[in-house]
């Protein structure tokens, strides 16, 4: 049981190390006022993205417009008579008459006095007189009045709605929406009372939960008074309404005013009773206090009545546990993608994965918040995302921790199998097989002889980055450097099924990929490279080699010997693959010739594959290269020795060249001595012989081509490193050879 418990801590110890510390920062930014703004911004953009709601036609909006907003009190005693006419259950006048205002005034006050369904309003919340408005003294008398006062947020929006006010009295002031509804909903049997747990306000089975000071997003704000959430049905324009002058020239029809709460009030764009909510993006865009007031009562109403949700949030160990759980989601999942993208910090794998995530946040918080709940989404997203990089962070630490302890891994996948395990790889290995591939420039040695340091530098490091890359993309790991030579695993550490085949297509990529390294190094004046490439399949053993302190990855087995003895096979643009790769791989690849060796250290002769292609799931070709041979009009005499490494062994013998293309020529050895022709893949290193050379003594290497057209003495040879001097000597002579053809052609 222990023993799981450590395994499961190990194998996500970043996720159970980030969780905490990320959601912990987090919740300190939360909590410390940092994320409101851009929270409540999120809060905002979420309610303009609801769907419209329709009517509420329980309430109706009196708009007092333009030219009727500094009418006496006589205006307002017709009004208020002429909606009587029509019927309605209740009238909200919220307009400040604390003043008499003649002619009418007394009109108006045996109006108010007549009905018992007419409200006024009241301005309760100030620190003095000067911010504060009596009530129309006739309604007070008849306790018919509501406050009107609204709580704005420090951007000056309204999204919460007072409900009550305890003055210094001790007195409750009740607003007028809370009124509106509460009688309303009276007339319907249903009562304002307090619930028995809580003591919290309750319409029917409804109650209505206070907030207080980090209810939703907000962290420390003044939550004075009895609060809500206010649940507005829509932007403004969501109620029905009509203009005072509709009234009063009795426009209006009886069942649009009927047993309705009509709340009249100013709406006029110049007015001061416009405030911004969450709807608002523009100074059009703000809503008139009084249908402010519309909202606060309908969202009361339509909770008892239709169900419709009040808004609410979670308490804060809610909240918390929210955090914690996207932050633990945002680091599961980079630490889960850790392997993913071939070491660089963010991979499309993971990219698409936090972006996903992030969409289902922002869907389950849009979603909660259509029915009713206020979940932050600022900071479990932020949560999510520093939590992801912090998982990416401690990756690419670890990784590079683990690189300098092991010599520099040059594989990814190394790493990743490092990190995986809590003992790391090993020192000792393990038998398993691979396809090897090893590949090696033709005559660089002889080139880098001729060239400073600093170039020779630049030139390998200009064609081993190329060649890494396509290394990389076919998923091969580089287990060594060698000058110009590469040695490369496919099948370590993680074995694939398609090692071998992914082994020729990197094969066949990186013979294609030499010709954008040769057009870079036309600078330095050399002859294009040319690359030969092997690829065996074989068991072997790769693991952990040296010591505790001082570790390499590697692969030890005569199969690595081997890999290199086909490589050296090779010419320029070659790739030879072992017999058994090739019965691996027969039906997709393209032969182009094959050849029994007898390598060093193998008893019986081996047959070699010259690859010209890869079909299937890769499908590359390499280009078919003719040559066109052209007699010399006076044969070129060499001299050559027969190399085994670097080293001579055999005589000095002589030949002429006589027949020449642009990478190959055909020979005739001098027999004099009793020579025979070169074995076929023998390397040579030659000089030219004759004293109209004499200039051109630098050597220059070639391999002997198998051609069964040729007998003794005559044999053909494939150039593998030519000095500049000698390449443009070379070209020269074809050019001249293939000019005497043509002109003897011509004669004809």
């Amino acid at each position: 049981m222990w023993h799981r418990i450590k395994e499961f801590g190990w194998n996500w110890r970043g996720v159970l190390v980030t969780t905490p510390a990320i959601a912990t920062l987090v919740w300190v930014l939360r909590l410390s006022g940092a994320l409101q703004f851009v929270e409540l911004a999120a809060y905002d953009q979420f309610v303009r993205w609801q769907p419209s709601e329709p009517l509420d036609d329980r309430i109706l909006i009196v708009g007092i417009e333009a030219g009727y907003t500094s009418q006496p009190d006589a205006v307002y005693a017709e009004l208020l008579s002429k909606l009587q006419d029509l019927e309605p259950r209740l009238i909200g006048l919220d307009i400040y008459r604390d003043i008499p205002i003649d002619p009418g005034h007394d009109d108006l006050v045996a109006v108010f006095k007549k009905y018992d369904n007419i409200f006024g309003i009241e301005k309760i919340v100030g620190e003095n007189d000067t911010q504060t408005v009596p009530p129309p003294e006739t309604l007070a008398e008849k306790d018919q009045v509501g406050f009107n006062d609204l709580v704005t947020d420090d951007d000056a929006r309204i999204r919460r709605s007072l409900l009550t006010v305890e003055d210094e009295t001790g007195k409750d002031h009740y607003a007028l929406n809370l009124l509106m509804a509460g009688l309303y909903l009276q007339e319907e049997g249903i009562s304002i009372g307090a619930d028995e747990e809580t003591g919290w306000y309750k319409l029917g089975d409804v109650v209505l939960e206070p907030l207080d000071s980090n209810s939703g997003s907000y962290t420390g704000v003044d939550n004075g008074g009895y609060q809500i959430f206010i649940n507005y049905r829509g932007a403004a324009g969501s109620f029905a309404q009509v203009t005072m002058s509709e009234i009063l020239s009795g426009q209006v029809p009886p069942e649009l005013v009927r047993d309705r709460i009509v709340l009249i009030g100013d709406v006029t764009e110049v007015s001061k009773d416009l405030f911004p909510v969450p709807y608002t993006l523009t100074a059009k865009q703000r809503m008139p206090g009084v249908e402010i007031h519309a909202h606060m009562a309908s969202q009361l109403i339509s909770a008892v009545l239709d169900d419709r949700p009040l808004m609410r949030s979670w308490v804060e160990w809610q909240e918390a546990l929210w955090i914690i759980f996207w932050t633990g989601i945002g680091a599961s999942l980079a630490w889960g993608l850790r392997n993913t993208g071939q070491g660089k910090a963010w991979s499309w794998e993971r990219l698409i994965g936090i972006g996903f995530v992030a969409m289902v946040l922002v869907g389950s918080t849009y979603g909660a918040l259509l029915s009713g709940l206020w979940l932050p989404i600022v900071s479990p997203g932020l949560g999510l995302f520093l939590s992801a990089v912090a998982i990416t962070g401690f990756i690419a630490r670890s990784a590079g921790q683990i690189r300098n302890t092991f010599g520099r891994y040059l594989s990814d996948e190394i790493v990743a199998t490092l990190l995986e395990s809590p003992e790391g790889l090993k020192l000792g290995g393990e038998r398993r097989t691979i396809t090897i591939l090893t590949s090696d420039l033709r005559g660089f040695t002889g080139i880098s002889e001729r060239l400073d340091p600093e170039e020779v530098v630049k030139l390998l490091n200009l064609y081993l980055s190329d060649m890494a890359d396509v290394i990389t993309d076919y998923m091969g790991t580089i287990d060594e450097f060698m000058g110009d030579g590469i040695l490369v695993l496919f099948g370590a550490p993680l074995p694939r099924a398609d090692d071998p085949e992914r082994a020729i297509a990197c094969a066949v990529a990186m013979q294609l990929a030499l010709s954008a390294v040769n057009e870079k190094i036309q600078a330095f004046g050399l002859a294009p490279f040319e690359m030969g490439i092997g690829v065996h399949t074989g068991d072997v053993v790769v693991g952990n080699i040296g010591s505790e302190k001082r570790a390499k990855y590697g692969v030890v087995g005569s199969q690595v010997n081997l890999t290199y003895r086909i490589e050296s096979y090779t010419t320029g643009g070659q790739i030879l693959i072992s017999e058994r790769t090739y019965n691996l791989l027969e039906d997709i690849l393209e032969i182009r010739g094959t050849q029994q060796v007898s390598p060093k250290g193998v008893k019986e002769p081996i047959t070699i594959y010259q690859v010209g292609g890869i079909k299937g799931k890769y499908n590359l070709r390499l280009p078919e290269i003719v040559e066109e041979f052209c007699p010399v009009p006076e044969a070129i005499a060499v001299k050559f020795s027969v190399l085994q490494g670097k080293d001579i062994v055999s005589e000095l013998n002589y030949a002429e060249i006589w027949q020449l293309s642009e990478r190959e020529a055909y020979l005739r050895l001098h027999t004099t001595n009793g020579a025979m022709p070169p074995k076929a893949l023998a390397n040579l290193k030659l000089n030219f012989a004759a004293p109209a050379h004499n200039d051109l003594s630098d050597d220059f290497y070639a391999k002997v081509i198998a051609n069964p057209n040729l007998a003794a003495p005559d044999f053909q040879i494939k150039f593998t490193m030519r000095p500049p001097q000698i390449h443009t000597e070379f070209s020269q002579l074809y050019s001249q050879a293939q000019e005497a053809e043509n002109l003897a052609s011509s004669s004809q």
